[in-house]
């Protein structure tokens, strides 16, 4: 399956909404979307919030791309991972990333 990117704006935050998988042959479309969607948030002075509800699977090279857009971030621009499965919540919670990255339930929660 491939991966399909979208990003909305809503309450005055960024929504990055990336379907289907992050594999071996879609990592790196996924790095470029999500390193442009916290350059437009860092640009806007906005959070970004990305929806993960309609993504399937994430291997270790999205967690490479979800850390390369944390840096890109730094201090100015917060990153807010909203609505992953029950796999990867368990991968976020092994990896630490739950320690890196706000996880929430949905879109709408606070972080």
């Amino acid at each position: 399956m491939d991966l399909v990117w979208r990003v909305r704006t809503a309450g005055g935050r960024l929504v990055g909404e990336p379907a289907g998988r992050v594999d071996e042959t879609t990592w790196e479309a996924f790095s470029a979307h999500l390193t442009a969607a916290v350059r437009e948030a860092a640009a806007a002075g906005a959070p970004l919030i990305l929806d993960l509800s309609q993504l399937d699977y994430m291997s270790s090279r999205g967690l490479r791309a979800l850390t390369i857009a944390r840096r890109e971030a730094g201090d100015q621009t917060s990153i807010t991972l909203a609505a992953p499965n029950a796999r990867m919540r368990e991968i976020f919670a092994i990896s630490r990333y739950d320690k890196l990255f706000a996880i929430v339930d949905d879109v709408d929660s606070d972080a």
